[in-house]
């Protein structure tokens, strides 16, 4: 992770332009469709001719280690802002086998599917817009610091 940061330290492009496709890549790790991250970060980078590096490594916020952390908190976001409780009674019935414990899964998980979605996707803006204020903001302190230092 430190030398991933590192790296986006030392970019050629100008502060602003590392910093949107980095906070771009970060709202692409919030975006509610699995497995789809890493391409979907390319092709934004490659239409709108961003660093594919910074783009993709701010996807890489959404990895194994920090997706369930990030979806439940889009998922209780969007719960709480489409007013629909989150109740701890709907229960999965594991034990149940094949297509029953399917159709209990997807009777449980269904009234979650707008509140993961839209959730996400104001987590997902948030945290863009945030990941870039602050990395703008150091790669501008640390450019204009640069120059002093040589």
């Amino acid at each position: 992770m430190r030398r991933a940061f590192a790296t986006l330290l030392h970019l050629e492009d100008t502060a602003h332009r590392t910093a949107l496709a980095f906070g771009i890549g970060v709202f692409v790790a919030f975006f509610p469709v699995w497995g789809i991250h890493t391409l979907m970060a390319l092709s934004i980078a490659l239409v709108f001719r961003l660093n594919r590096l910074a783009v993709v490594l701010g996807a890489w916020v959404n990895n194994p280690w920090t997706m369930a952390p990030l979806y439940a908190a889009g998922t209780a976001l969007g719960c709480a802002l489409l007013g629909i409780p989150e109740d701890p009674s709907r229960r999965i019935e594991w034990s149940l086998g094949g297509f029953a414990c399917l159709r209990s899964l997807y009777t449980c998980l269904r009234a979650y599917f707008w509140p993961f979605v839209f959730g996400n996707l104001i987590l997902g803006c948030l945290a863009g817009a945030l990941a870039y204020a602050l990395l703008r903001t150091v790669l501008m302190r640390r450019r204009a610091a640069a120059p002093q230092a040589a």
